[in-house]
């Protein structure tokens, strides 16, 4: 389990670096719609201080759906201080409830990171865990 959040980080920061990232749960609901087989993988991220926000929950059910029918993986984190720190975000206005990895148009995305956590994803789902919540290395 600790390796992949360790993953999960490298994921992030690579796509970061290859312009690869969509974050915010209203852009990512675009990019989805416009075009959803850009989407490599999911990232779902809550704190205590949103775990109540019925309107972010609806929406979190809305993009899992979306991701089962086209069969993307997609993982939780609780710690979105953290997704924001390795994101280097500091706008705490940033909206980082929902961050996608996109494959440019015409290229395929590989990564070490994203096949370790695909694979973990996969693991989890045969043990009925359809959205396994993964923990963020401390810096």
């Amino acid at each position: 389990m600790q390796f992949a959040g360790k993953a999960l980080e490298d994921l992030l920061l690579f796509a970061k670096n290859q312009e690869c990232l969509t974050v915010g749960v209203y852009e990512s609901a675009k990019v989805m719609n416009i075009d959803p087989d850009c989407v490599a993988f999911c990232v779902l991220a809550t704190d205590e201080e949103y775990e109540c926000d019925i309107a972010l929950q609806i929406h979190f059910t809305l993009i899992q759906a979306f991701c089962f029918d086209n069969d993307i993986d997609i993982v939780r984190v609780n710690d979105t201080q953290r997704l924001a720190e390795i994101l280097g975000d500091t706008d705490e206005s940033e909206d980082v409830h929902c961050i996608l990895v996109t494959n440019p148009s015409a290229d395929t995305f590989e990564d070490p990171a994203l096949e370790k956590l695909s694979l973990f994803c996969e693991e989890c789902r045969g043990f009925n865990e359809w959205v396994p919540a993964i923990t963020l290395p401390e810096r």
